[in-house]
């Protein structure tokens, strides 16, 4: 699990980092695996296959997503990506609300009894969709997430790159609101995924999401399997 003091704000009405880029510093014994993408890259699909690897190697592995990894976000994902039109801020706002409540009733108790947990999206996502793909500022939304989710940051971010294309021919005729939008929306998306993973390389992994399924569970494995190692042993304090 990563924290990280907030630095002054570099934009925005929040404090925040300008980029995420630094060392990490781990407070629990958990480690915190997310996967990011655009729609149709095929990150459903790689987290279960990595839950189902850790779990019959005995980790306890805690599955979930953003939006939906709560009631309330569950609530949320209806409203925002089946409802009617919502405003682009706004869209950005009840993202942020369901990190905030996801982070503290799911995610930080599950790490600090040293589970791995597995997310599909997390603030990136917002940051790719809202401030690159809805245009609404990468700085800004940014600052929005980081303090929402009160600078908890990822060990490990899995990206799943994939042409919009791509993924639009793999999502079939069913489209929430974000899936629905041009193939010229997704294209920033993309971008906005591949800028975040090259500010912080190290704790990102950026494979390509065309190669078979099987490749990519094995690249991801590989990678999880070093951030496991390199967990530091629980404390008296960190323990469960």
């Amino acid at each position: 699990m990563t924290d990280r003091e907030p630095a002054p704000p570099s934009t925005g009405p929040f404090p925040v980092e300008g980029t995420d880029a630094g060392s990490p510093v781990s407070t629990s014994p958990g480690l915190f695996v997310c996967f990011e993408g655009g729609d149709g890259a095929g990150k459903s699909t790689q987290v279960r296959l990595l839950a189902d690897a850790l779990t019959a190697r005995g980790h306890e592995v805690v599955v979930t997503r953003q939006p939906g990894g709560t009631e309330l976000g569950a609530r949320i994902r209806d409203l925002v990506l089946h409802g009617d039109h919502v405003a682009p801020r706004a869209e950005a706002l009840l993202f942020a609300a369901d990190k905030a409540h996801h982070v503290d009733e799911l995610i930080r108790p599950a790490l600090r009894a040293g589970r791995v947990v597995v997310t599909d999206r997390y603030t990136d996502s917002s940051i790719a969709y809202q401030g690159a793909g809805r245009d609404l500022g990468a700085g800004e939304i940014r600052a929005l997430q980081h303090w929402a989710v009160g600078g908890l940051l990822p060990d490990l971010t899995i990206v799943l790159d994939v042409p919009a294309s791509v993924g639009r021919a793999r999502r079939g005729a069913e489209h929430d609101r974000l899936e629905s939008e041009a193939d010229a929306f997704h294209e920033a998306v993309r971008r906005g995924f591949l800028a975040l993973a090259a500010q912080d390389a190290g704790r990102y992994l950026v494979v390509d999401a065309t190669s078979p399924v099987r490749d990519l569970h094995e690249q991801v494995l590989a990678r999880v399997d070093a951030s496991l190692a390199a967990r530091p042993a629980p404390t008296r304090a960190e323990a469960p």
